[in-house]
């Protein structure tokens, strides 16, 4: 359904030359300089464009999207009656795209001030008349500047992962319209992790066993427990241990034990035995646990040592990109990887690194476009015909994606 401030624009010519100048939001620009499409695919509709060649899109979740026609983009409302609360209540808002709660409202209305102060003097001395009328107009709600720029802070952090804009002939990502720091992929994908822990060092029994019998919550909260450990978790640690000894063997259940190793007691050692010998595969991954509990503990600090620690910086990408997969967090994997894909330089290890990712995802243009790069650094015929004949693969299987969508 058409917002109700859009449907009035579209409806009365006189609102709409309003909005146009001088609150930047042109229904006769919605041509975007060059195709464009969001990398998950879902559904993107210009609406209104700017004098600079930025342009307007709603998203199939409402959100507003506004690119600028140097390749950054962002959304700036959840809504079009958000994003024109902004446009109206802060002509000038590309100004503010660095601005947050957190610089204070004295900084935020001296910025805004200056801006609007140049904004009279050039052009629209009776800027605030045309402001409270095209409002009124629209039904738009009276707030501060500093409740706007706040509005369009929050709005920008969300624009990725599933408004994440490409062009549709390099498959590129256009950058952030602001400069604000966004968590990193680890963080992200360990938040469920979290709670989960949290929920089972309250000691409730039935959500121990909920998540200890799902594999996916599992492994998350043994890795939220890697990066937060606490000498009272060894009993539900034990707890996930039993558990992920019945799967298979697995980088998590290495980490179960020793986690549970750490503690050094005695009366854990015949689980930390029986989830060594529970198959061959087991046997092989825990090679080296010793048969004297003296011992586990110094065998347990050393594997730690080695294999996991204590700083999530230091885990290897494909552990985050395996977990984020698991718990159906395509769209943070995806913005991830051809972010990645797109700062990355000549660097063969890491191209066919991606191009793997990417296609574990599904995403075959964008596996192509790595792929692509990795064969262009082969300087042998060997590595060439090897690069051709994955190229190939990929190639194939995006267009049988393209050809199941349409």
């Amino acid at each position: 359904m058409t917002e109700r401030a859009l449907r009035l624009l579209r409806q009365d010519p006189r609102l709409a030359e309003l909005a146009a100048f001088p609150f930047a939001f042109d229904l006769s620009r919605a041509d975007h300089v060059e195709e464009v499409h969001l990398a998950s695919g879902g559904p993107l509709e210009p609406i209104a464009g700017d004098d600079s060649g930025g342009t307007y899109f709603v998203c199939g979740d409402g959100s507003v999207l506004y690119a600028d026609s140097e390749g950054s983009a962002g959304v700036i409302g959840d809504s079009v009656d958000e994003a024109l609360e902004i446009l109206v209540g802060l002509p000038g808002w590309e100004d503010y795209v660095g601005l947050s709660p957190t610089d204070g409202e004295a900084r935020i209305l001296a910025e805004i001030a200056d801006t609007e102060g140049d904004f009279r003097e050039d052009c629209v001395p009776d800027l605030d008349v045309r402001r409270a009328e095209l409002r009124a107009a629209l039904g738009l709600p009276e707030r501060s500047p500093v409740q706007l720029v706040a509005r369009l802070h929050a709005a920008l952090l969300r624009t990725e992962p599933d408004h994440l804009l490409l062009n549709a002939r390099e498959h590129l990502a256009y950058k952030r319209l602001d400069p604000h720091p966004r968590p990193p992929l680890w963080e992200q994908v360990l938040t469920r992790g979290r709670t989960d822990l949290a929920l089972l060092r309250t000691g409730d029994r039935a959500v121990w066993d909920g998540v200890a019998g799902d594999r996916v919550r599992r492994v998350a909260a043994l890795r939220a427990a890697q990066y937060d450990r606490r000498n009272t978790d060894r009993t539900l640690l034990r707890h996930l241990l039993k558990h992920e000894a019945d799967a298979s063997m697995s980088d998590e259940l290495r980490l179960a034990v020793v986690l549970v190793g750490l503690h050094g007691l005695p009366d854990d050692l015949p689980l930390l035995r029986e989830a060594h010998g529970t198959t061959y595969d087991t046997w092989c991954g825990l090679a080296g646990l010793p048969d004297e509990a003296g011992r586990v503990q110094e065998w347990a600090r050393s594997f730690d040592d080695s294999n996991y620690g204590v700083d999530p910086d230091d885990e290897p990408e494909s552990t985050w990109l395996e977990l984020a997969r698991d718990q159906g967090m395509v769209e943070v994997a995806r913005a991830y990887l051809i972010r990645e894909l797109d700062d990355t330089g000549p660097d063969a290890a890491q191209l066919s690194f991606l191009a793997e990712e990417l296609a574990l995802l599904g995403d075959y243009t964008q596996a192509v476009r790595a792929q692509r790069l990795y064969r262009s650094l082969q300087d042998t015929d060997q590595g060439r015909a090897a690069a051709d004949a994955r190229l190939a693969d990929l190639e194939r299987k995006a267009v049988d994606g393209a050809a199941a969508e349409s």
